[in-house]
């Protein structure tokens, strides 16, 4: 046994230790983040804390694909991304259950950011919540889709290039979920002719977990094509030759 396989057998573990496992993590994470904000109200605060929890499973879902390209240590890591995708896609139900009962009161209306005028009308009142909601009920739809199919039975039954294919939707999800996000942490809570909380601590860790990310898949994106390009020009010399 060399040392990478060694190596990966370290990280590997069944699927129900790896379930397990996550859903220990997204529990303590989600009440670390709870406790993070205990001034704000319960709605706000639960809201929050199971956003933030189902935006760091998917990044770090996200991370681990470029992390076992970059470095060999993390390439028996590649199994989580299921666990760390489905039960992101989870919380983000939570998430959004939480939206329409505490903050719209299952008035769908207000979800895209119309309220309702005494003439007896609705007005559109706030353009950028309707946007950023709108930008987050596609994410559930993608993160939904991807999560039902995350099986080895769907696999089997879609075949190797469709799920593939369908799975490679994780980058869209990923890029809306970022999207939704952003605009919440820095853009929501601003208003010019009443109170506005403190900003969201959130904000900095945000950005750098983002950054984070996006800097692995570049990087991988670029050893990946350095590898293949070498790879190409070795087969072609002999020929040349």
């Amino acid at each position: 046994m060399n040392k990478n396989t060694a190596t990966k057998k370290r990280w590997v573990a069944g699927w129900k230790v790896r379930h397990l496992m996550v859903i220990a993590f997204g529990i303590a994470g989600t009440y670390a983040f709870l406790e993070s904000r205990a001034q704000w109200s319960e709605m706000h605060r639960w809201n929050r804390a199971i956003g933030d929890m189902s935006l760091l499973m998917i990044a770090m879902s996200m991370a681990i694909g470029p992390l076992s390209r970059l470095f060999s240590v993390f390439r028996g890591t590649t199994p989580w991304r299921r666990e760390l995708g489905i039960y992101g896609v989870i919380l983000a139900v939570v998430h959004t259950a939480i939206i329409l009962v505490g903050w719209v009161n299952w008035d769908l209306m207000r979800l895209f950011g119309y309220e309702f005028h005494p003439a007896g009308l609705y007005v559109m009142v706030n353009q950028g919540f309707g946007m950023a909601n709108v930008i987050g009920i596609i994410a559930l739809v993608y993160g939904l889709v991807l999560a039902l199919s995350s099986s080895d039975w769907s696999q089997r039954k879609l075949g190797g290039p469709v799920w593939k294919f369908l799975q490679q939707g994780a980058y869209v999800l990923w890029m809306l979920m970022v999207v939704h996000t952003a605009y919440f942490l820095y853009f929501h809570f601003q208003d010019y002719h009443r109170s506005v909380p403190d900003p969201n601590w959130l904000q900095v860790p945000f950005a750098v977990l983002v950054s984070s990310v996006v800097a692995l898949q570049i990087s991988a994106f670029i050893k990946t094509w350095r590898l293949r390009r070498n790879r190409t020009r070795s087969e072609e010399q002999p020929l040349a030759g």
